[in-house]
């Protein structure tokens, strides 16, 4: 075999605080929670960042969750099993409090520091991100019966992790999931048939299947079932009710909770999705009976902004890994980083990630303003929509960087891209939160009104940003004044609004040069280009590629 020297590749991107070396990351924190402890935040980021974290997420996402419906007597189980990489992954998550501290711990910037260290690990592990925010998101939602949260919460605040299913009395922690739609229905959660009647005990019996199940191993799940008929009115939320389900029963039996089966998904493979049916699985009330979508609600919300940290966090992966090939290998005479085409292409993918990183945080800091509940109702769907989907069109962009390599699975980056769709489907597809949206607009006018009171603020400061505030508001007036017409305009509605969103944002709180650079890059209609790489001149593309 002939010997040869590897000469002008990059270094393994390893043992890099991937908070400190974040420039956006840390200064959004330091304005949206001053007081956070970035300390921690900074340990956070140094063991993200080390070689044995990588392996275990490479091999969470290579050695994938496996189904065992029945035991070797042949007894039902249902067991889901994990490679050891998983559990260390998620154990580290819940040490950190990453799942619920905003709840443990709350009070101002108790959003925002619990977001910041979510980024931090679904950056690199994307997957175990499910069970983690949906963990967060049910304190809500189980506190409308309080009889339940006095069980289940001290559970769900703990940071001891406990992955063995058992008597829920006789664990100290608890995971949760969840399980709404049906193959019928879909998103239309209202067409669910899954049915549930009341025991003598305070109980209730649900029979049905969910077909989608999230993480099926957790502790308790909460469930949407009817219970009656629609009322006289027509309105089908009188009839669905939510519930909690234990996988295992008080006592120690097993719950009927039967797992039909595993989804073999694009991405997200670390984390186990199913489909189950329930046949006389025993469940508790959750909320009043027949309002089973408003006490679901919130959970839905929580956990459509954690798909936006996820894919902001996707963001920073992705340029940060195309940054870091680029200073490592030359090609044509020069580093790529010194090439101006590459240049260009590393401060776009920068701009889209420093406004994914700066919304999600300012929408954090609006879940720690009661204050800010309106505002944050437009512009959670609003963020959710728009930064989502960017998340896949920048992993491609970020890989392409990476030549060759970039499309291998011994680099991040292709498992980056699989990834990068999911917080776009789950939790309401791009169509569902577009109506959600003009829902959201017409029922609760007062979230409009503050949406827009918060973008006026930057009326004034850039001719760039008041003739998109303009446009913005034409096409609200537009949707207002033709209900009936507006479903077909709802996506031009809500990019409008995710661009004043995100310009206003970085407007407030940014560096100038990344303001400036979005504004000419994404909202100017006369500079802004089609694909990544065609910010125009006068963009600042040297302290954009240095802040990557």
């Amino acid at each position: 075999m002939t010997k040869h020297t590897v000469f002008n590749q990059s270094a393994p991107r390893v043992d890099i605080n991937e908070f400190t070396c974040d420039p956006a990351l840390v200064e959004a924190v330091d304005t949206f929670a001053p007081d956070a402890d970035s300390y921690r935040l900074g340990l956070i980021g140094a063991e993200v960042g080390t070689a044995s974290y990588q392996h275990d997420a490479d091999l969470a996402n290579r050695i994938t969750p496996v189904h065992t419906s029945h035991d070797r007597w042949g007894n039902r189980v249902d067991e889901v099993e994990f490679h050891p990489s998983y559990h260390r992954i998620m154990g580290f998550s819940v040490n950190q409090g990453l799942h619920t501290s905003a709840w443990a711990h709350p009070g101002p910037g108790a959003n925002v520091e619990r977001a910041a260290g979510f980024m931090l690990v679904s950056q690199i592990e994307a997957g175990h991100g499910c069970p983690v925010s949906m963990t967060h998101a049910v304190v809500p939602a189980l506190r409308k019966s309080p009889e339940i949260a006095e069980f289940w919460e001290p559970k769900l605040l703990s940071t001891s992790y406990d992955p063995e299913l058992r008597d829920p009395a006789t664990k100290s922690s608890a995971i949760f999931g969840m399980a709404m739609t049906e193959k019928q229905g879909g998103s239309d959660v209202r067409a669910n048939t899954t049915r549930a009647t009341s025991n003598a005990d305070g109980t209730w019996s649900l029979t049905g299947h969910k077909w989608f199940c999230s993480a099926p191993q957790s502790d308790a799940f909460l469930v949407l079932a009817q219970t009656g008929e629609a009322s006289g009115s027509g309105n089908a939320d009188q009839a669905l009710s939510c519930f909690l389900v234990p996988r295992i029963l008080p006592g120690g039996g097993r719950n009927a909770f039967f797992i039909q089966r595993l989804k073999d998904k694009l991405g997200n493979r670390s984390n186990s999705s199913s489909e189950i049916e329930l046949d006389g699985t025993v469940g508790w009330l959750v909320g009043e009976e027949g309002r089973g979508v408003p006490t679901i609600i919130e959970m839905v919300n929580r956990t459509r902004l954690d798909c936006i940290f996820g894919s902001a966090a996707g963001m920073r992966q992705g340029v940060a890994e195309a940054a870091w090939h680029a200073r490592h290998r030359a090609a044509f005479g020069a580093t790529l980083i010194d090439q101006p085409a590459m240049a260009n292409v590393i401060a776009d993918l920068q701009v889209e990630s420093e406004a994914a990183t700066w919304t999600a945080m300012r929408l954090a800091a609006a879940h720690d303003d009661d204050n800010l509940e309106d505002f944050r109702r437009l512009a959670t769907a609003v963020a959710k929509y728009w930064v989502c989907k960017r998340g896949t069109h920048h992993a491609y962009e970020s890989l392409e960087c990476l030549g060759g390599n970039g499309y291998t699975e011994l680099f991040p980056l292709a498992r980056r891209l699989r990834e990068a769709p999911v917080n776009a489907v789950w939790e309401g597809s791009g169509n569902v939160i577009a109506l959600d949206v003009l829902r959201a607009l017409a029922r609760q006018p007062e979230a409009g009104e503050a949406f827009v009171a918060e973008m006026s603020r930057s009326v004034g400061v850039d001719e760039r940003y008041d003739a998109q505030f303009n446009r913005m508001t034409t096409l609200l007036k537009d949707a207002a004044s033709s209900p009936a017409e507006a479903p077909a305009l709802a996506r031009r509605l809500i990019e409008s609004l995710a661009l004043t969103l995100q310009a206003q944002t970085l407007l407030t709180h940014a560096p100038a040069p990344v303001a400036s650079a979005f504004l000419a890059g994404r909202v100017d209609p006369m500079t802004r280009g089609m694909e990544y790489g065609t910010l125009p001149s006068g963009v600042d593309l040297t302290a954009l590629v240095d802040r990557a």
